[in-house]
């Protein structure tokens, strides 16, 4: 038998139910949309209305999923729909679960394609300001790949609901009007504004966001498909922002001329030992006051890759040695991991001495150095960078990595990137290992975990590759 749906949801549930009613199975049955001319000679045969089958129940997934897949342009998205809605209701309630299964893969691939699209509508929509008769209102085009007009609205209108606005698309437009939400027919671009005065001042933003070093081209064209670009205001600027990033991004890594208090305790020989030496009288900065000693970097000369963290904590202030703490197990237990061996590196702090604050029970507290005192100590780094001469250096935390690139830097922004820099041929930040075990949320934990771990596979990887 042949049913004709409309292009929405509720119009399959009513007709699903008087199919499950009734026991046709998805193989009698062939779905069509109504107005798409799909070229039957026959009518289609009318569902009777069916009142809700008793003991039917379907797993609030599955109508999660069928909310999405229900906006895909695939014809076969119904047919799709009622086959696992029918293996659901006999007897394979956990159908679901089994993702390797064909038609289940399906079903998620179609839901996947539009929760994509959906994120493209809500990232590139740009409303355009226009008065009518006094009354201030904002009109935006898009072209969705989908029929998610209605899917998506809801999140605009909880996003802009003191404004009102239209949303036009070639399927079907919407219009909150500060009460609810009206759906229309689809229009042509030609039905909305070009532009307004507002773009210029959105212009301006998007290039003071634009960071040249994060810049992949390949990546940025998908997940910002040229056919959007004509409606995107910034879109006029990529070209010279990307023309322009080499240049920034090389300004960004070139060296800060600053002052080191430290310089003045640096000994005639430069070599690591007599650094070393020489580091325990260091009073360049008050943390030495309270400090049990210097904690200097360890490794051999040559070493390929330089790891360096903010300070000392506790129990390096103790022992005398850098990364022999919590933070310093998780750092070696990753480096094993992806075959790097301690031993062969070069490890030290932006800072030689353990700043803290007390706690309860006379606990030692870690206490951030500011900019004075990573300055402060910029010298002793900088002598170690001499003589060790690593190909990569790995900077653990924000406070290592704006010891070199200044406070500007932001490792939020720039995690994992690889830099040339004057120091070493390759030069990466990426997050302190303390910060992963302070973190109290399990699953952001977790999820930084892997991040970290991600970035220490790459660092091993540009080794290699370095030769």
């Amino acid at each position: 038998m042949r049913v004709e749906v409309g292009p929405d949801l509720d119009s399959f549930r009513v007709a699903a139910r008087g199919l499950l009613a009734r026991g046709v199975s998805p193989d009698q049955v062939l779905f069509t949309e109504e107005g798409l001319g799909q070229g039957s000679l026959l009518a289609p045969d009318v569902v009777p209305a069916s009142a809700p089958v008793a003991g039917l129940s379907v797993p609030p997934a599955f109508l999660e999923l069928a909310q999405k897949v229900a906006c895909h342009r695939s014809p076969e998205r119904w047919g799709l729909l009622y086959r696992v809605l029918w293996r659901l209701t006999r007897g394979e309630r956990k159908l679901l679960e089994v993702e390797s299964d064909a038609d289940v893969y399906r079903v998620l691939t179609l839901a996947k394609g539009v929760q994509r699209d959906a994120h493209k509508m809500k990232a590139f929509v740009r409303f355009r300001r226009v008065e009518r008769g006094g009354e201030e209102s904002f009109i935006a085009w898009h072209r969705p790949e989908h029929l998610i007009v209605r899917y998506v609205a809801p999140f605009f209108a909880r996003r802009f609901p003191s404004m009102r606005w239209s949303i036009l698309t070639p399927d079907a437009s919407v219009t909150w009007d500060l009460e609810q939400l009206t759906y229309g027919p689809g229009v042509p671009r030609s039905h909305a504004p070009d532009g307004d005065a507002l773009e210029e001042m959105w212009g301006t933003y998007y290039a003071s966001t634009f960071n040249p070093a994060r810049l992949n081209v390949r990546a940025m064209r998908a997940e910002m498909p040229k056919k959007h670009w004509a409606t995107l205001p910034e879109a006029r600027l990529i070209p010279e922002l990307v023309r322009q990033a080499p240049e920034r991004t090389s300004r960004m890594v070139s060296p800060k001329l600053e002052l080191s208090e430290a310089g003045r305790f640096l000994p005639e020989h430069r070599d690591l030992a007599s650094l070393a030496q020489a580091a325990q009288g260091c009073r360049a900065c008050p943390l030495h006051e309270r400090a049990t000693r210097t904690v200097f970097g360890e490794g051999p000369a040559g070493a390929r890759l330089m790891i360096v963290g903010e300070q000392p904590g506790d129990q390096e202030d103790r022992v005398g040695r850098p990364f022999v703490g919590p933070a310093g197990q998780l750092l070696d237990k990753v480096l094993a991991g992806v075959g790097l061996e301690r031993g062969q590196l070069y490890l030290t702090n932006a800072v030689k001495h353990f700043g803290w604050m007390a706690g309860e029970e006379k606990q030692r507290l870690h206490a951030k150095p500011g900019r004075q005192e990573v300055l402060a100590c910029k010298a002793w780094l900088d002598a170690e960078v001499a003589q060790v001469r690593p190909k990569m250096i790995l900077c653990l935390g924000a406070t290592a990595a704006q010891s070199f690139l200044g406070p500007g830097f932001r490792i939020n922004l720039s995690r994992g990137q690889i830099f040339d820099t004057p120091w070493a041929k390759a030069w990466m930040a990426t997050f302190h290992p303390s910060a992963l075990l302070r973190m109290p949320d399990e699953r952001a934990r977790a999820q930084a975990r892997v991040h970290f771990e991600e970035d220490l596979r790459r660092v091993a990887d540009t080794l290699r590759a370095l030769g």
